[in-house]
Parts: C-alpha cells; structure tokens; sequence
C-alpha cells in the first residue's frame, strides 16, 4: 500500500504525523503542497483544508490521527 502524507512546512501536525509512522515502521511518502500546485489541487479536491492529509491506499484523512496510523501497522 502506498501512503502519501501532504504536508506543509512548520506543521506541528505534519511532524507528528510523520514522526508516528516512522514509529510504526511504516514506510510514506511526503508531498509539500505549498510548492506542488497539483497535489493542493487534490487535496482542495478531497474536502480538505488543513493539513496533513494521509492518503493510505483508498482511504483518506486531515490532522494528526494516532489511531488511523496505528491500524495501518
């Protein structure tokens, strides 16, 4: 499964996000969308306005979630 983490710099919530999934072990991929026009794009398309946002294979979330990144373990 491949997991994207949409990010911005000097997110609080960003970094503990990806500080808990390197925790987990779990392997992701971070995409700044303040420089990537496209990926705001996608995240705007999903109904989001805050970051992060986590995209694990078909399922999708905002903010520091510790109980979505643990069942991803």
């Amino acid at each position: 499964m491949t997991i994207t983490v949409y990010s911005k710099p000097a997110c609080v919530q960003c970094t503990a996000t990806t500080r808990a999934l390197d925790r987990q072990g779990i392997d992701y991929q971070v995409v700044d969308v303040s420089e990537d026009a496209d990926a705001f794009a996608l995240v705007q398309g999903l109904g989001y306005r805050q970051v992060p946002v986590v995209i694990a294979g078909g399922q999708h979330w905002a903010g520091f979630r510790p109980d979505m990144i643990s069942a991803l373990a």
